[in-house]
């Protein structure tokens, strides 16, 4: 169950309509949003704060008020109405303040909003999020559009079926549950990474046995690329959200290999969940 959401935001465009999802979820699993605000201060007033100068504490609250103000306005909103949220400060780095807040409320999912294709901006600049994302080890959903309503029929999990991927598979049919989606797993097969059909049913066949998945579907789809697949298969069934695991730059065996994670929440226009696998 999702009882603990974080949700970090500049109070940009983006941020907000991941806020909306973050809301709808909450709303059906009676959970907590904790709205993490990042303030970036001015390097001066950083440096007084590290080394605990008196002078800091005035700015300091005037950026803390500033931010609190917007919090307040946000709270307004009408998708917002009866629902528990915390507002949560943070004057870290981008990438330390999402981990670090994820893991003191015990969160059981980061909903984080992104410009798409161009990359991470705003809140969330090029290599930071990509660390979020790559690092976090707790499920990330990055939302690229604004989402009135997020009501998801299929969910599509791209997987190669190792062990090491099953408790981020299993991980994403408790999500696909959560929504009362519809589970598609697929297998993106490359010319570089060639399998038989044969062998990759057996495969797959291997994997899901005995683990309880229902409402599901087995697939094998060939492209030219993984990522490629990954997208072009989301939309031949025509997902409504993406989810992979991603295990840094050390890779999964021969699939998820470098910043294929990334690549995929950059370039995909649909909702895409990431899972860190566990070393």
């Amino acid at each position: 169950m999702i009882k603990n959401i974080l949700v970090p935001t500049d109070f940009s465009e983006q941020a907000e309509s991941a806020l909306k999802v973050a809301a709808q979820i909450a709303r059906k699993n009676n959970a907590s949003i904790y709205l993490l605000h990042i303030l970036e201060l001015p390097m001066h007033l950083t440096d007084l704060m590290a080394s605990g100068a008196p002078a800091a504490a005035p700015e300091a609250i005037f950026f803390m008020k500033q931010a609190h103000s917007k919090f307040e306005e946000m709270m307004k909103k009408d998708y917002l109405i009866d629902l528990e949220i915390i507002e949560t400060v943070s004057f870290e780095d981008i990438h330390t303040g999402i981990n670090e807040a994820s893991e003191k409320n015990n969160v059981d999912i980061i909903v984080m909003g992104s410009h798409g294709s161009t990359g991470f901006e705003e809140l969330f600049i090029g290599s930071n999020a990509e660390k979020v994302v790559r690092t976090s080890k707790k499920p990330v959903l990055v939302i690229k559009e604004d989402c009135e309503l997020f009501d998801i029929e299929d969910f599509v999990y791209a997987t190669n079926f190792d062990d090491e991927d099953k408790p981020c598979l299993l991980a994403a049919n408790d999500f696909s549950k959560t929504i009362s989606a519809k589970l598609h797993l697929v297998w993106i097969n490359t010319a570089n990474g060639f399998k038989t059909t044969y062998e990759t049913e057996e495969k797959m066949n291997k994997m899901i046995a005995g683990l309880g998945i229902e409402n599901y579907t087995l697939n094998i789809y060939n492209d030219i690329t993984v990522e490629k697949g990954i997208l072009n298969f989301a939309g031949s069934v025509n997902a409504g959200m993406i989810g992979i695991s991603t295990h840094g730059r050390r890779g999964i065996s021969h699939f998820i290999n470098g910043s294929l994670g990334e690549d995929v929440v950059n370039h995909a226009k649909r909702p895409v969940l990431t899972f860190k696998i566990q070393s």
